[in-house]
């Protein structure tokens, strides 16, 4: 008996040694040793679900759509020579001696960051006008992590559109979809590269169709969403849940800079229209008929004792233009252009610009309360300058 006590006492003095050598030499022995016994003793007191891995989840995915669309979106890289400040104080001669001749210093580069979608295999990228206006060098860097030079092919200020081109093989276009069947409520998705941060997906709703007198572009058409825009996302793609484009996004309303839930996209319906005529082309030709428009508001009304509460009354006429050569006064009301009614200024410099320059339209006014028509040779609408 007090043999196999003696013994038991040895075998119980190695097992502690040997602990005492593990813990002290191999300490993560000791812990996996323990988180196994919990792991076992947890298996066998917790019942668990988990799901198989290749389970799809209940909810509805975009992943489709953002896989299919993403790849066509690329990031727009400008920069330009800033130009040298005309302050009169850096021409004193004490200013000179000290900080040196500013015609001599070097110039400082600004740089921009932008968005834009490739819509065709040959290379040709659609952007905003804004992301590419007046840069000097124009780098694009595609998704798959290829990187090149583009150069512009055209601009269009009046609705802040702009085609660029790269020559790289094997370029994923995207898919056009139809912007005139969305519908206030549709699920959107808007992706671009918002504060230079990388290719960011987002989603939202269509929160309203045809949005105009905003003041952004001359033509304006914009498609409202929530999805989030930043600075970045200028020149992206807004597409619906199949991956198609429905619009490149363009502007947002904000008071701090970022996403106030109120982004504007240009639609593929102009899109198309702007893109072909500047790569035929290389710019938009519209048609133009050359009067100062106002819209007719009640207030407009009463005070001129006019009856007719719709159409775009003529401020003023540029003198030789089409118009005043037709004999289109200032004070008449534009009721019609070639059969289609005018409810307001924007609806009238849209049918005016798809009129073909260089053909003759007829024109109904108001003048006196007494309807004319009269046939205006269409002039081509002189490109706008911006100032810098």
């Amino acid at each position: 008996m007090r043999r196999l006590w003696l013994l038991f006492a040895q075998t119980i003095t190695v097992v502690l040694a040997l602990w005492f050598i593990v813990t002290t030499l191999k300490p993560e022995w000791a812990s996996k040793a323990l988180r196994g016994n919990q792991s076992l003793q947890m298996t066998s007191t917790v019942t668990m679900q988990e799901a198989p891995a290749n389970a799809v989840s209940a909810q509805s995915s975009y992943r489709a759509a953002a896989k299919r669309a993403m790849p066509s979106v690329v990031n727009i890289y400008t920069s330009k020579e800033a130009k040298q400040s005309n302050n009169p104080l850096l021409n004193d001669p004490f200013i000179r001696r000290f900080f040196g001749d500013p015609q001599n210093q070097p110039n400082e580069r600004q740089s921009s960051l932008g968005s834009g979608v490739i819509l065709s295999p040959e290379g040709y990228i659609l952007t905003n006008n804004h992301v590419v206006e007046s840069a000097e060098e124009i780098d694009v860097a595609l998704p798959d992590g290829r990187k090149t030079v583009a150069k512009v092919v055209g601009t269009d200020p009046e609705t802040d559109l702009a085609v660029i081109k790269i020559d790289l093989p094997s370029l994923p276009a995207i898919t056009l979809g139809h912007s005139e069947q969305a519908s206030v409520g549709d699920v959107v998705l808007a992706i671009g590269n918002p504060f230079g941060v990388g290719q960011t997906v987002t989603m939202g709703i269509i929160s309203a169709l045809g949005r105009n007198h905003l003041g952004i572009n001359t033509f304006e058409n914009f498609i409202q969403t929530d999805a989030a825009i930043n600075p970045g996302n200028s020149g992206g793609a807004l597409i619906d849940i199949n991956g198609n484009l429905l619009g490149i996004n363009t502007a947002i309303y904000s008071r701090s800079g970022g996403s106030l839930g109120i982004g504007f996209a240009i639609p593929v319906t102009t899109i198309k229209t702007v893109m072909e005529s500047i790569i035929k082309n290389g710019q938009v030709v519209r048609g133009w008929i050359g009067v100062e428009p106002q819209d007719i508001t009640p207030e407009l009304a009463e005070s001129f004792g006019i009856k007719q509460k719709s159409g775009a009354i003529i401020a003023g006429v540029i003198r030789g233009g089409p118009a005043d050569k037709a004999g289109i006064r200032p004070g008449d009301i534009l009721l019609a252009i070639e059969g289609k009614s005018v409810s307001d200024t924007t609806e009238m410099l849209n049918l005016i610009a798809q009129l073909p320059p260089n053909q003759k339209a007829k024109i109904a006014v108001l003048r006196n309360s007494s309807e004319s028509t009269f046939d205006v040779f269409i002039g081509k609408r002189p490109a706008i300058k911006r100032e810098e």
